[in-house]
């Protein structure tokens, strides 16, 4: 009996126990049911989130493809190419021109150098070069340029014909009124200084070297009124003697051209005599006297129309816009005459034109064959 009892016992104990394990069992099948269950529910919640997202996305896409022509249709503005065009003036002023400026520790060497280019493009340039004064022989010449001191050759020129007729040798000269020579010159202003000088020259002439113009430089020099940048335009243009004129147009453009710094005119002359062979001294002066005359000016320099503004440490100074530029172009680079009655035939050629005689307007100029009297009265108004 009892073992039978125990059996059920044993049953029942067993089933309490599996009863909990069936349960467990149950709830883990259960839990994954649900779990899916709420899965199914929650992914249309995130498939909606993703809906919205790209319907908002599709409607920027589209709003930014509305927008987008209008950017596009900007280049409108690209077809006016005005900031393009500026080009036209970088190619003749920045980028064409290029200005090196020579570095503060340049060697002699390389300034050697430098100018001697700038020599040969001034010579290529001006193969015409040549005194601007009109002179027949040495006496006319030294005259002429006494009397240039502080006016034009243009204004010496249009004078010296008249001069030059009423007392063609030192001999006339010396022995004139001085009231009459005072009145030929007046046009030249500082006219009584330049009378006691042209008269005491030809007077020294005549008592010290037999009324003829001597060929040394310190024979020169002893004359009235003239320095030694007369006596070099004398020696070099009358007589084949090299020298340096060192006039304010050559002063100032070596200045410029940093060949040297000094101010004095006999220093300028020993420096810059140190850079060129003496053989060239006297066409040197010529091409930088005729370069500051039509090019390099004082106020104005035409740095836009300037053949050498490559090599130029001071190009900028003046008007670089070359069309402005060429407006300031003065003499046969102009178009307008020169400071010559009677200029060499070279000259001619190259497309200079004769100044006109003193009293007549530069409309007019003279053939150079057959060139005017000066007319009496007051001087028509040179140029610098």
């Amino acid at each position: 009996m009892s073992a039978e009892k125990s059996v059920p016992a044993k049953k029942t104990a067993a089933a309490k126990k599996a009863a909990p394990a069936k349960k467990t069992a149950a709830a883990k099948k259960a839990a994954p049911a649900e779990k899916t269950a709420a899965a199914k529910k929650t992914v249309p919640v995130k498939k909606a989130v993703a809906g919205k997202k790209a319907a908002s996305a599709k409607k920027a896409a589209s709003a930014a493809k509305k927008a987008a022509p209008a950017r596009k249709s900007a280049p409108v503005k690209k077809s006016a190419p005005a900031k393009k065009s500026a080009p036209v003036k970088k190619a003749v002023a920045p980028e064409r021109v290029a200005p090196a400026k020579p570095p503060r520790n340049e060697s002699h060497t390389a300034l050697v150098r430098r100018a001697r280019r700038i020599d040969r493009e001034l010579a290529e340039v001006y193969p015409y070069a040549h005194p601007e004064l009109d002179f027949e022989n040495p006496f006319q010449l030294v005259v002429a340029t006494v009397l240039s001191a502080q006016t034009t050759d243009l204004r010496v020129n249009q004078t010296t014909p008249a001069l030059f007729a009423k007392y063609p040798t030192p001999e006339d000269l010396a022995a004139a009124n001085p009231e009459e020579v005072e009145e030929i010159l007046r046009p030249t202003g500082f006219f009584r200084a330049k009378t006691k000088s042209v008269m005491g020259l030809s007077k020294a002439l005549q008592d010290d070297f037999d009324g003829e113009v001597p060929g040394r430089l310190e024979d020169l020099v002893k004359l009235p009124g003239v320095g030694r940048k007369t006596a070099f335009v004398v020696l070099g243009n009358a007589f084949g003697r090299p020298g340096i004129t060192v006039d304010t147009h050559f002063q100032r453009l070596v200045r410029r051209w940093e060949w040297t710094a000094e101010k004095e005119a006999d220093k300028i002359e020993r420096a810059i005599g140190e850079l060129f062979p003496k053989t060239d001294w006297t066409m040197l002066s010529h091409h930088v006297i005729f370069h500051g005359r039509r090019i390099c000016h004082a106020r104005k320099p035409a740095c836009g129309a300037c053949p050498i503004a490559p090599l130029c440490p001071a190009y900028g100074e003046g008007e670089t816009d070359p069309e402005k530029a060429k407006k300031l172009l003065k003499y046969e680079k102009g178009g307008f005459p020169g400071q010559r009655l009677n200029p060499p035939q070279s000259y001619l050629d190259a497309g200079g034109i004769p100044a006109p005689p003193l009293g007549a307007t530069a409309s007019a100029p003279p053939a150079p064959t057959a060139p005017a009297e000066p007319a009496p009265g007051s001087p028509s108004r040179g140029t610098g």
